[in-house]
């Protein structure tokens, strides 16, 4: 099978234990996240030959990151090295009422002075079938935007799938352009479009009628969106498919969780009522991981394509750290009914 590709930045992630407040701790959990390099990971885990790029500096810090991929089977040999530091955020885990809170430190990170011609694509590309990117990428600045679009062009040169992660994050975009003047350039080049309800309105001005991302019951109703999946395919007649994340939000520590995918007609996923959260980031990178799987192992199935990276995602809940550290069985059990979680012996 040929190889998935992945760009993006993947920061050190310094976490409060438990649920304690940055004011409370005495110290931090570290480990590594970045949603480009969380798929590829899936990915890996699920058998599919997988390669992370990005920009990295020549550091023990980045040696460190580049080990723990590794660790996962995630092909790095076209990471670039330069520049002079590893982006950074932290994490407080909300409960209940309180939400968790994340603070970033990336400013001046290796990735984000990124330029165009520093990844040789053609060669990335060379055994690859699929190629992943998500709206952080072009968030963090404008070389990294120009080096994103530039693999996009080359992508689509070579034949190769497209998928985005819309990922809009707000607070990211400070270069002096914003997501809705640079985004449509990059997303006229993708084949697989993901995004949630927020992404699609706030990018691309698109929303279901009745909907209230606020609402707290937890329900949503997969057919309310429907009408934003076929605007988004006439807006980008490229795209296949595009496919929508469905969270409903009880407290931090209980959401709804499916999906629902759009290609000649709209399916919908399971349901999945999660009333414990172990670990909520990362949540929608394993969905993405998933529905990759999903695509490229039953290509002529969107349903169960959908219902693996359902399942993959709600699984990803009940695990620490960015990394979606499950297998193709564990999934496929809870695709069965199997969510009973008693010891496997």
């Amino acid at each position: 099978m040929k190889k998935v590709v992945t760009f993006g930045e993947i920061m050190l992630r310094l976490a409060t234990p438990g649920y304690n407040r940055f004011i409370q701790s005495t110290s931090l959990n570290a480990t590594f996240g970045g949603g480009e390099a969380n798929v590829a990971v899936s990915l890996a885990n699920y058998g599919i030959p997988a390669d992370f790029v990005t920009r990295l500096p020549d550091n023990d810090i980045a040696g460190w990151c580049i080990s723990e991929l590794r660790k996962y089977n995630v092909g790095t040999d076209h990471i670039v090295r330069g520049g002079n530091r590893v982006g950074i955020y932290y994490l407080e885990t909300g409960a209940v009422a309180r939400a968790s809170k994340v603070i970033y430190d990336r400013a001046h990170s290796s990735v984000s002075e990124i330029q165009p011609e520093m990844v040789d694509w053609k060669e990335v590309f060379k055994d690859a079938g699929w190629f992943h990117w998500t709206g952080i990428t072009p968030a963090i600045s404008q070389g990294a935007a120009d080096a994103c679009l530039e693999a996009i062009r080359v992508a689509n040169e070579m034949g190769i799938t497209v998928s985005t992660d819309l990922n809009f994050r707000k607070n990211l975009w400070k270069y002096g352009k914003t997501a809705q003047e640079v985004m449509p350039a990059l997303v006229e080049g993708c084949d697989i479009i993901l995004g949630n309800e927020e992404d699609f309105e706030k990018v691309f001005g698109i929303h279901p009628e009745g909907f209230d991302v606020t609402a707290t019951d937890g329900e949503v109703d997969a057919r309310e969106f429907e009408s934003v999946c076929v605007q988004m395919m006439n807006k980008y007649p490229r795209a296949k498919k595009v496919i929508i994340t469905l969270r409903g939000s009880v407290n931090a520590n209980h959401n709804t969780w499916g999906g629902c995918l759009y290609s000649d007609k709209l399916y919908m996923s399971e349901r999945y009522d999660i009333t414990h959260i172990v670990d909520r980031v990362g949540g929608g990178d394993s969905f993405m991981g998933g529905l990759i799987y999903g695509l490229l192992t039953y290509p002529e199935d969107d349903q169960k394509a959908l219902a693996f990276a359902t399942a993959a995602s709600c699984l990803k809940h009940t695990i620490y750290g960015d990394f979606n550290l499950v297998s193709v069985a564990e999934v496929e059990n809870l695709m069965k009914g199997d969510g009973s979680g008693r010891v496997a012996r």
